[in-house]
């Protein structure tokens, strides 16, 4: 199955990753390019909305597992949502899920980011 990629900067340095299909051997390449784009850049937050991705091989884990680490080691954030099921027990098999902020789904993951950003710029002390 194909992949496609939506990549939203929703704040300055705040990025959506919207994968659709699976993300195996073959397509893993496709997100391993655009997260490394992305990382060259300011980014400080990525989050990653699952609902579309139906199948992850340990191709497509180790570049999630690789986003993650690149973030933490800027201090940023790695976050995921709407994982499906099959996607969701893949990281709880390579125990990976404690290490992630996972939401269940985009409402619960704006509401956070929402909140971050007034706290990054001082609204919640209103």
């Amino acid at each position: 199955m194909q992949l496609t990629i939506t990549v939203t900067e929703r704040s300055p340095g705040v990025f959506t990753f919207r994968p659709v299909g699976s993300i195996d051997t073959t397509t893993s390449s496709l997100l391993e390019e655009k997260v490394d784009s992305i990382l060259k850049g300011r980014a400080k937050t990525m989050a990653f909305d699952m609902e579309g991705v139906n199948y992850i091989s340990s191709a497509g884990i180790r570049v999630i597992l690789k986003a993650q680490k690149s973030l933490k080691q800027r201090d940023g954030q790695f976050l995921m949502s709407n994982l499906q099921p099959q996607v969701k027990k893949v990281f709880e098999i390579i125990n990976a899920l404690p290490m992630m902020k996972v939401y269940s789904n985009m409402q619960e993951l704006d509401r956070y980011l929402d909140a971050m950003q007034r706290k990054m710029t001082g609204e919640d002390d209103e």
